[in-house]
């Protein structure tokens, strides 16, 4: 398997990679270096964020979200990537010291969104974490925001099965996949332990491909993990970097998946990358925030 580097771009922290099918765009974020990009064919923009940024997520009505430390903002895509014009949509969490992480919609376009507290400084440094402060919302589209879980370390990978009963959610704190069961109303039950600590890394974000498959981004692994709708392990993707922290499937069939990374002490030369690969199989679509 040959790995490309799709830009030139190094992230700091690269993550939350969203393959938007209207516009056959590529959404992603660079967290410690305050960047949201897109990618439409070979141009890359870069929107300059005024806060650590974690997820970049076209909306229905022609903007886009992005999760910034302070709040869910909605950003004009039109405007130029050195002054976006933010408007606040909400707080989903207001809890002091507390950054964004992980989101994703769920097929209804809502969306869900992970919060941690904040291990970045001003200048992209590694702060310890100290605390399990950080929390699960879900933000509806008329900005109605539902908390569904506490205490939460690093929340990452948010994704449902086909029949939205279940959420495989991950907690990289605990090096732990798990399972939980969604109510009609919307409500989690408790947590089951889906895919347990693994020797090659920490679980970071994933993606779900057409058969069922989570394929999972190992922190520190410099793999990917694709395990079985069970739980179990169906293969290991090797990876020319350190850290990989999220994939999405993308491309006109569906067929490519990207990767993104971030900068190790390993000082690889692709950490930092957004890498794409061809596969055998066709990846879920990602949904649009609903409003």
């Amino acid at each position: 398997m040959t790995w490309n580097a799709v830009t030139g771009h190094r992230a700091q922290l690269g993550e939350g990679p969203f393959w938007d099918v209207p516009t056959q765009a590529l959404y992603w974020v660079d967290i410690a270096g305050k960047q949201a990009l897109r990618l439409i064919g070979a141009n890359v923009q870069i929107w300059k964020m005024p806060e650590h940024v974690s997820a970049f997520i076209p909306c229905e009505s022609g903007d886009a979200l992005v999760t910034l430390s302070s709040g869910v903002y909605r950003l004009d895509l039109d405007s130029p990537g050195l002054e976006p014009r933010l408007t606040l949509l909400c707080v989903a969490d207001p809890q002091p010291g507390n950054r964004a992480n992980e989101a994703r919609c769920d097929a209804q376009g809502r969306l869900w969104l992970g919060t941690m507290q904040n291990n970045i400084g001003e200048n992209g440094e590694d702060l310890p974490i100290v605390r399990r402060s950080g929390g699960l919302f879900r933000i509806d589209r008329d900005a109605r925001v539902t908390p569904l879980l506490r205490g939460l370390g690093i929340p990452n990978t948010l994704l449902w099965s086909e029949d939205e009963t279940t959420l495989f959610f991950a907690d990289s704190m605990d090096k732990t996949l798990y399972r939980h069961f969604v109510h009609t109303d919307g409500n989690l039950d408790t947590a089951y332990v889906w895919f347990g600590p693994h020797d090659r890394g920490g679980p970071d974000g994933s993606a779900m491909d057409a058969e069922g498959f989570i394929w999972n981004a190992r922190w520190d692994g410099s793999c990917l993990i694709r395990l079985t709708p069970d739980g179990y392990v169906d293969r290991v993707i090797e990876l020319p970097v350190s850290r990989p922290t999220s994939c999405v499937f993308g491309g006109e069939d569906l067929k490519t998946l990207y990767v993104t990374s971030a900068a190790s002490p390993l000082n690889h030369p692709l950490d930092g990358a957004l890498l794409s690969i061809r596969v055998d199989v066709p990846g879920k679509t990602c949904t649009r925030f609903a409003g």
